[in-house]
C-alpha cells in the first residue's frame, strides 16, 4: 500500500527548519505486515528530542528514514503467528522491541533487548527487514521500529502494548516515550519512595513527567529545575514545591532548599553540564539518575573518593527501565484517576506537513509536547 511519511535524508540542515525542510513529507510504498508483524493506522504522534538529535546528527542513524517513536493507532492488519491482537484494538508504540528471549529480556529488563537493540541501530524492524520504500524503489529505514511520523506503520508485534478503546488516541501517544521514560525513572530507576527529596534537572516532555511521577510517588519535595522561564512556571501549576533557575546558583539553591542536597535528582536535559550539576544536587548517601542524551562522546568526569566515601549512586536509565506491558497499564490507570495528569505536557497539535516547523519550536523551547494529529 501507499502511505505518506516525514522522511530524513540529509542530516544536520539548516536551522530554521520551517525553511529547509529536513523532512520531506513523501509517499512511500507499505509492504504488508510479514510473519509477528502489525499494520497500524497511526492516530497520533508525538515530537521527541530523540527524533530532533537524528535531524540535528548528534545520533546517527542510517538514512534515508522515516523519523517518529511516540505513537499511539489502530490496528488494521495482522502478519502470519499474532494472535493475540485483533483488528480495530487499540495500541502504543514501544520504542524498544523486545525479543523475550536475550539475557536482558529473560531478567525482566526488556529495555536492555539485544536484537531490539541491533534492530534499532540497523534501522529495521525486530525480524530485520525492511517495509518502507521510496519511489525508486530503494528502502527506507525504520525509526527505533516505528516511523510513526505517517499514516501507516508495520511494525513488530513486540513493539506494542494493546490499550482500551476509551482512552483518546492523542493522549495515548505519550504514553509511548514521554511517560514511560520520565515516570518510569522515578519509580523504577530511582525507586523514589514517599517522604524523599527529588528534583529534575531539564523540563522538556521527558522531565516534566518526570516532575508529576515523582509527585505521585509522595515525594515530599519536588525541585524543578530548567533555563526556561515558561517551563518552570508550568512545572509550578504541576505541582512542583519549588523552582530554580538552571545556572551558576543552582546549585546552591537547591542544596538550601533541602538541607544539603536531594535524595534523588534526575537529569533530563541531556548535557554534561546539566548531569554534573545533578551530581552536585545529590545529598551524601543518594542516588542521580540520568535520562537524557547527549551526543555519544559526550563524557561525565566523576570523583570517584565522593562517589565510593559519600555512597553516592550514578544510574542511567533507558525507556524508564520499565517493562512496557506492565507499566503502560498502570500510568495510564494513574493518569485516569487525576494522578498523573501527563495531558497538561501538550503544547499543541499540528498537522504532518507543519512537522519541521514543530521541530524548529522543539529546539527553541517554545514546546513541551507537540502532537501530529492523523485523525483529527
Amino acid at each position: 500500500m501507499q502511505i505518506t511519511a516525514a522522511v530524513l535524508r540529509h542530516r544536520e540542515a539548516a536551522m530554521p527548519y520551517a525553511d529547509s525542510r529536513p523532512l520531506r513529507i513523501e509517499t512511500l510504498d507499505l509492504q504488508p505486515p510479514g510473519r509477528g508483524e502489525v499494520l497500524v493506522r497511526i492516530a497520533a504522534a508525538g515530537l521527541c528530542h530523540s527524533d530532533l538529535s537524528v535531524i540535528n546528527g548528534q545520533r546517527p542513524r542510517p538514512l534515508p528514514m522515516a523519523l517518529g517513536h511516540e505513537a499511539a493507532g489502530v490496528v488494521e492488519a495482522l502478519g502470519a503467528g499474532v494472535d493475540d491482537l485483533s483488528v480495530g484494538d487499540h495500541v502504543i508504540m514501544v520504542f524498544v522491541p523486545s525479543c523475550g528471549h536475550c539475557v536482558p529480556c529473560a531478567g525482566g529488563r526488556p529495555a536492555l533487548c539485544e536484537p531490539g537493540a541491533a534492530a534499532n541501530g540497523a534501522g529495521t524492524l525486530l525480524a530485520g527487514d525492511v517495509r518502507l520504500a521510496g519511489a525508486d524503489g530503494a528502502p527506507v529505514h525504520h525509526h527505533l521500529g516505528c516511523s510513526a511520523f505517517a499514516s501507516h506503520a508495520v511494525v513488530s508485534r513486540r513493539s506494542l502494548v494493546k490499550i482500551d478503546r476509551d482512552l483518546p488516541l492523542h493522549e495515548a501517544a505519550l504514553f509511548g516515550c514521554a511517560v514511560l521514560t520520565g515516570v518510569g525513572a522515578v519509580v523504577n530507576t530511582a525507586e523514589v519512595k514517599a517522604g524523599q527529596t527529588v528534583a529534575v534537572v531539564g523540563l522538556g516532555g521527558v522531565g516534566l513527567a518526570a516532575v508529576l511521577g515523582a509527585l505521585a510517588a509522595g515525594a515530599a519535595q519536588v525541585i524543578a529545575v530548567d533555563l526556561d522561564a515558561d517551563k518552570l512556571a508550568l512545572a509550578a501549576t504541576l505541582g512542583a514545591t519549588a523552582t530554580v533557575q538552571a545556572g551558576e546558583d543552582a546549585v546552591a539553591q537547591v542544596r538550601a532548599l533541602t538541607g544539603g542536597g536531594c535524595d534523588v535528582v534526575l537529569e533530563m536535559a541531556g548535557a554534561v553540564r546539566a548531569l554534573e550539576a545533578a551530581v552536585a544536587m545529590t545529598a551524601r548517601g543518594g542516588t542521580t539518575v540520568t535520562a537524557g542524551l547527549p551526543p555519544p562522546d559526550a563524557a561525565l568526569p566523576v570523583n570517584i573518593v565522593s562517589l565510593v566515601a559519600e555512597e553516592r549512586t550514578l544510574k542511567g536509565s533507558y525507556i524508564g527501565t520499565c517493562v512496557p506491558t506492565r507499566d503502560i497499564p498502570r500510568f495510564i490507570a494513574l493518569y485516569r484517576a487525576g494522578r498523573l495528569p501527563v495531558d497538561r505536557l501538550v503544547s499543541g497539535y499540528l498537522t504532518l506537513d507543519e512537522i519541521n516547523a514543530g521541530f524548529d519550536a522543539l529546539h527553541a523551547g517554545r514546546a513541551v509536547r507537540q502532537i501530529v494529529r492523523f485523525d483529527a
